[in-house]
Parts: structure tokens; C-alpha cells; sequence
């Protein structure tokens, strides 16, 4: 599950926040300070945070220091009540990833949530994986289908794959499933089950990233 960090000293936007955070399906942890915040850095591994541009102690900007100095690659959207260009420019300075002012809709917080996390998705897959070989390996539209239905399934025999892409070369198939698994994208259990490896389940998680990046690119 998605982990997010809520930062603000503001008690009942900070709960109306991860209130709606929790129903949209992401772990939401509360911080009331800078300092507490930190804490909860200190102890755990978070894909975002939220974090209030003043706040009492450490302000919004001093925290981002400190994160960066931690985990220089962490999404964080920047909320601030004052809504002028140099806050702005300060906040994306310092490595926000976006920038939202009080009072705030629902559905633009989500958005701006589901936006930071996929360019965060994206800027992973970019710098993870070794694209040329993932795309070389991925290029064959068989291949793509085979992983994809061992996704689903949780796991297929050899026979089951063969049927489920309605193919009878069994030669054909073998070839395939060879390149997948030299790729360790694939590995088989002591039933001789094909599962994902956790290299194949990244590689899949990536090309979705990029595949909804190019559909976007080409809309835009």
C-alpha cells in the first residue's frame, strides 16, 4: 500500500486530509510538527508527503531541507494558505513536486496526489531498470501476454499459458518462456509453476507507467 505522510499543524484539515486519503486507499500517517514529522522519517519509508508551508518550529521549507538531506528523490506536495509566486518559487526550489493553496477541492488534492506518484512511478522506471534490454526483451507482443497472464493468474503451468494464448507450438512457446526467464523475468517453483520474479513484477509495473506516458504525450 501506498504510504503518505500528512504534515500540518492545522488539527482538523490534517484529519480531513488523511480521512480522505484513507478512503482513497493510501496509508496515511499524521504529523503536527516539523519535529514529529521528522521522527516518523527516522522510523519509516514513505512514496509522499504532504506538508504545510508554515508551521510553528520548523516551517514547511526547513522540514523540506531535512528531507532532502534524507531522501533526496521523496515526492513532496507543498500547502500553504498563502497563495503568492515567491512561496511558489521557494517551495519548487527547494524540490517540491507540487504546490497546492488552502482552501483546496477534494478532487484537485487527489489529483495533484495521483499525478506526483505516477511522475514518481515514471522517474523510478527511468532510472531502475535497464530500458533498452527491458523494451528489447518486452518488444515481442507474446512475450508482453505471457506475462500478463502469469500476472493474473498468480502463477501458470506451461500448458495452461499455452492454452490461454491459444498456442500450439509448443516450440514456439518454450523459446519465449526461455527469454523470460534468462531475463529473470520468470522463474518456476518445484511444481514447475511460471511465477513472477520481483524483477518481472517491476518491469511490468513500469511499462504501464510508460505506457500511459506516451499515450499522454501523444494526446498532449
Amino acid at each position: 500500500m501506498i504510504e503518505i505522510m500528512m504534515v500540518d499543524d492545522d488539527q482538523d484539515l490534517r484529519e480531513s486530509v488523511a480521512e480522505v486519503l484513507s478512503e482513497a486507499g493510501f496509508a496515511v500517517t499524521e504529523a503536527g510538527r516539523g519535529e514529529e514529522a521528522l521522527e516518523h522519517l527516522a522510523h519509516k519509508n514513505f512514496d509522499l508527503i504532504l506538508l504545510d508551508l508554515i508551521m510553528p518550529g520548523l516551517s514547511g521549507l526547513e522540514l523540506m531541507g531535512r528531507i532532502r538531506e534524507k531522501s533526496p528523490r521523496m515526492p513532496v506536495i507543498m500547502i500553504t494558505a498563502f497563495a503568492s509566486v515567491d512561496n511558489a518559487v521557494a517551495a519548487m526550489r527547494q524540490g517540491a513536486s507540487d504546490y497546492i493553496t488552502k482552501p483546496f477541492r477534494i478532487d484537485a488534492l487527489l489529483a495533484s496526489v495521483g499525478r506526483v506518484l505516477e511522475e514518481a512511478r515514471f522517474d523510478s522506471c527511468m532510472t531502475s531498470l535497464d530500458l533498452d534490454t527491458v523494451l528489447s526483451c518486452l518488444s515481442n507482443p507474446l512475450r508482453r501476454q505471457i506475462l500478463a497472464h502469469v500476472e493474473q493468474e498468480g502463477g501458470l503451468r506451461f500448458m495452461d499459458i499455452c492454452r490461454k494464448l491459444e498456442l500450439t507450438d509448443h516450440t514456439k512457446m518454450n523459446f519465449h518462456l526461455k527469454i523470460l526467464k534468462e531475463a529473470d523475468f520468470l522463474d518456476q517453483d518445484d511444481n514447475k509453476i511460471y511465477l513472477l520474479t520481483s524483477l518481472g513484477t517491476q518491469v511490468l509495473g513500469c511499462m504501464r507507467v510508460l505506457m500511459k506516458k506516451l499515450a499522454y504525450s501523444t494526446i498532449s
